[in-house]
């Protein structure tokens, strides 16, 4: 039975993402002036820019969701992310959570801190656009074309405790190392090894092209990965996804 969720948790998740969308915009735009306390202007913009925007809300919504269900179940669970240039969206939700300010104290939680962390991303002497190894937690940076679900079991193995959400980019899945790590649930043992919760992001893009698995039908899109050995949940853009109240129940395949 689907659970719909309060109209007060879904507030409160709700505010939580716009924060992390706009700490993670702020990181690929903005030089100067975080809370935009000043009219925006030309040298408050970084000259060039790194960061796909497109992937971002999206990776951002389903963190949230993840934590929700981490807190309401106690889980073991880590979070791993393939699409490319996601890194400011794990880099803010770490910041907004605390953990990022632990880790790097002189990135605080106050304005001074929110203007370092928007200048160091992708800027010479800051850090990438990936989900790097200075991220708290990283095991995989993103955007390897193919890897995500390969690190994914590799983390779930001889972990049985552990559950590991794998958001799969769609035009990395169009690739042959992705293709092929579908079929490392094969090698999973319940008795002594975790799971592994692979996520399709439909963005609708890869780097030169529209993705391939955006353009088709919900029904073969279902179809095609009923006829692979894993099942995944499926997130659609971030523009269906505001006012979405049972996402993960709803788009599960």
């Amino acid at each position: 039975m689907t659970q719909v969720l309060t109209p007060e948790l879904l507030t409160r998740m709700d505010a939580y993402w716009r924060a992390a969308n706009y700490l993670s915009v702020g990181q690929i735009y903005l030089l100067d002036n975080p809370l935009l306390k000043k009219p925006l202007s030309k040298e408050h913009i970084k000259p060039r820019l790194l960061g796909h925007w497109g992937t971002t809300p999206g990776l951002n919504f389903i963190y949230v969701h993840l934590n929700r269900v981490i807190n309401n179940y106690n889980l073991n669970m880590i979070y791993i992310t393939g699409p490319g240039h996601g890194g400011p969206g794990l880099v803010a939700n770490t910041y907004l959570e605390g953990t990022y300010s632990e880790i790097y104290p002189n990135v605080s939680q106050d304005e001074e801190g929110m203007k370092r962390l928007f200048k160091q991303f992708s800027f010479p002497g800051g850090i990438p656009s990936h989900v790097a190894p200075e991220t708290p937690g990283s095991i995989h940076e993103g955007g390897e074309l193919g890897y995500s679900a390969s690190h994914a079991y590799g983390a779930a193995f001889d972990n049985p405790d552990l559950i590991v959400a794998c958001v799969v980019g769609d035009g990395e899945a169009e690739t042959g190392p992705l293709a092929t790590s579908w079929h490392s649930n094969k090698f999973l043992n319940p008795a002594h090894d975790g799971a592994v919760l692979p996520i399709l992001h439909l963005n609708g893009y890869k780097i030169a092209s529209p993705s391939v698995l955006a353009r088709i039908s919900h029904e073969e899109l279902d179809q095609l990965f009923r006829g692979r050995p894993a099942s995944l949940t499926r997130t659609t853009s971030w523009r269906q996804q505001r006012g979405s109240t049972s996402a993960f129940e709803d788009n599960s395949m």
